[in-house]
């Protein structure tokens, strides 16, 4: 795992500058993401350069080293990640005459790329990516980006310069980085709490989207390509026939499951496991542990305020597989040490709050090894949200009634200030027209994120959706939209964030495509039964771990934010939130103190919704320091 950055500038303002010094100046921002080592490249004539931050995972001798130039000197390429088959690629570029001067995964994927061409060795790579590539030939630079989006890759023209990296913190050296900030993705974030889609926080700089590549030869000549597309994907599966019996499923859905987890536990270096106790991450645990002559070491967090506690769990899981097993339980007043960090490695205003658990999971791990698996994806996969089943039920009710006296009822409840929030949501649901705009309301933290702001009249990010076929339900209508959206730009985000932090390299086999791919071959009905979701991964899981073991309630990775807000928190969030704070950020202090004073008072829980205030102007303020 690794840090990239790099600049092309398309005229001549940086004539006379030293490009390597500036693009290692851009790689130095990326320090914990490749402690390693570091390295640049650079081409005058062209006016390009890349730089790379290290952290050795696969052959950690000089011969990994990047940026790396082909063996026939055509491609030049900075590389994030990790490609799980390149044992098996490597075999066969021997075969055809290609000779390897090391180990790594990166000269691999270059060698591939010399081979079959760039579009076809994106779509053989088997694991989480996202480089640059420079044809010297043909003077063009291709940015490609994994699958299903584990790995992050931000671009975009500024200045008349391009500018690429695996975070925008690394744009801050460059001379001509002059960021404003983009006000429509802004109101996405004030919605979901996260920035949702292409666009990033900054005018001009977009994070290239999972199974995409840009091929760039000139600041006019960009052309944006899918190489893998989750909707032919869905499309192609649906079309099929299949005839399985449940036990036929359950079986191949363990072996390739196992494949995937064993391809994850490729390293040099030693490979563990974030246990949380739940399905996910128990079924991953699990597998390794059972294709592996070691013990395995996971790791937990906990919380005192039991409600939000699962280390139990995991521990009793742990015992019974019989790993290395590490648990941190998190205080209030580490969470307190934690949080003004926080903008320092999250680039963008972030509001998901396990982001902290997830940090300190990581930081736990990292004083033991170099590699942590994770059970992310699961939910989307799986329909493991409960979230899915509310959205349904409530859908399912709602729309029987006509839509005018939907929107009637609704102003009904917005004229009376006494009414509770979970009224105020409620509310805003009946108003909504179609299930897919129904879904986005249902996950939304403010319901008009235009009154936050003092500039008026924004245009909205368009956040329509293609859906892949017409017979899907609304269920499987909302797993699509989060592989889409939550998952890449939410819960990958806040693992490469948190994890990168401390140099660690997660990986997260549930999200090998082959098993994306035939999760939604999978009927629905062989996912949610009674109504819960995971059927399947369950049977699969019984093979290995006592079903009263994970068999509970779900609780999700959550911290208790409300609490902390009332208490120790407080002070911190009251100068974070004080009129004098809010107006400089370009935001309406009416409907925030609005909801911070009836937060402290306990009328209401507001805390999701604070939550993406606290962290907007606690980026905000890290951002113009």
């Amino acid at each position: 795992m690794c840090g990239i950055t790099g600049f092309w500038s398309f005229s001549n303002q940086l004539a006379g500058l030293a490009f390597d010094r500036i693009v290692q100046e851009m790689a130095d921002q990326l320090t914990s993401r490749g402690p390693d080592s570091s390295g640049v490249w650079w081409e005058k004539e062209a006016q390009l350069a890349f730089g790379h931050r290290r952290l050795t995972i696969v052959d950690l001798s000089e011969t990994g080293h990047q940026p790396m130039i082909s063996s026939l000197g055509r491609f030049v390429i900075t590389y994030n990640g990790e490609v799980y088959n390149a044992p098996e690629l490597r075999k066969d570029l021997q075969e055809k005459g290609y000779h390897f001067y090391g180990t790594s995964d990166t000269e691999v994927i270059v060698t591939a790329c010399e081979a079959y061409g760039v579009e076809k060795a994106a779509q053989l790579l088997i694991g989480m990516f996202a480089f640059a590539l420079w044809d010297a030939q043909e003077k063009k630079l291709y940015l490609i980006r994994d699958r299903l989006g584990i790995k992050p890759l931000y671009w975009g023209i500024h200045n008349q310069t391009l500018f690429f990296a695996s975070q925008l913190k690394s744009f801050r050296p460059h001379p001509l980085w002059q960021p404003g900030i983009n006000q429509a993705a802004l109101l996405t974030y004030f919605q979901f709490g996260y920035v949702v889609g292409s666009p990033s926080i900054y005018k001009d700089i977009e994070r290239l989207r999972p199974g995409c590549m840009a091929i760039i030869e000139g600041k006019d000549s960009i052309t944006i390509k899918p190489y893998w597309n989750l909707e032919e994907v869905v499309q192609r599966v649906k079309s099929q026939q299949f005839s399985f019996s449940s036990s036929q499923w359950v079986e191949q859905l363990d072996a390739l499951l196992k494949d995937a987890v064993k391809y994850c536990m490729v390293s040099d270096v030693p490979v563990g496991a974030f246990l949380s106790g739940g399905i996910d991450s128990s079924l991953v645990v699990a597998l390794m542990q059972a294709q592996s002559s070691n013990l395995v070491k996971t790791f937990s967090i906990g919380f005192e305020e039991a409600h939000y506690n699962e280390a139990k769990y995991a521990a009793a899981i742990a015992s019974h597989l019989g790993t290395q097993h590490h648990e941190l339980y998190l205080n209030p007043q580490e969470a307190l040490e934690i949080i003004p960090t926080i903008p320092q490695w999250c680039d963008e205003p972030f509001a998901d709050s396990s982001q902290i658990p997830t940090f300190l999971v990581s930081r736990l791990a990292h004083r033991h090894l170099k590699v942590c698996l994770s059970g992310d994806g699961g939910d989307e996969l799986f329909a493991g949200y409960n979230r899915y089943f509310q959205a349904n039920q409530l859908w399912d009710r709602l729309s029987l009634l006509p839509v005018f006296l939907r929107k009637m009822t609704a102003k009904g409840i917005q004229c009376f200030p006494f009414m509770g929030d979970t009224a105020y949501k409620f509310a805003s649901l009946l108003e909504c027209s179609n299930q897919h705009l129904f879904y986005f309301n249902f996950n939304s933290l403010w319901d008009d994120p235009e009154s936050l702001v003092v500039e008026r009249g924004l245009e909205k990010q368009d956040r329509s959706i293609p859906f892949p076929h017409s017979q899907m339900s609304f269920i499987e209508d909302m797993q699509y939209i989060d592989t889409l959206t939550y998952l890449p730009d939410d819960i990958l985000a806040k693992v490469d964030y948190a994890s990168m932090a401390v140099s660690l390299e997660s990986r997260v086999p549930l999200l090998d495509h082959r098993v994306v791919e035939f999760a939604w071959s999978i009927p629905l009905d062989l996912k949610i039964k009674h109504p819960q979701g995971k059927w399947i991964l369950r049977e699969v899981l019984k093979r290995y771990i006592p079903e009263p073991l994970f068999e509970r309630p779900k609780m999700g990775f959550g911290v208790p934010i409300d609490q902390w807000l009332r208490g120790p928190l407080r002070d911190w969030a009251e100068e974070l939130l004080s009129p004098t704070s809010l107006k400089n950020s370009g935001l309406n202090i009416q409907p925030i103190q609005k909801r911070w004073t009836e937060h402290i008072s306990g009328i209401k829980n507001w805390h999701y919704s604070l939550w993406s205030v606290l962290m907007f102007q606690a980026w905000n303020t890290s951002a113009k320091s």
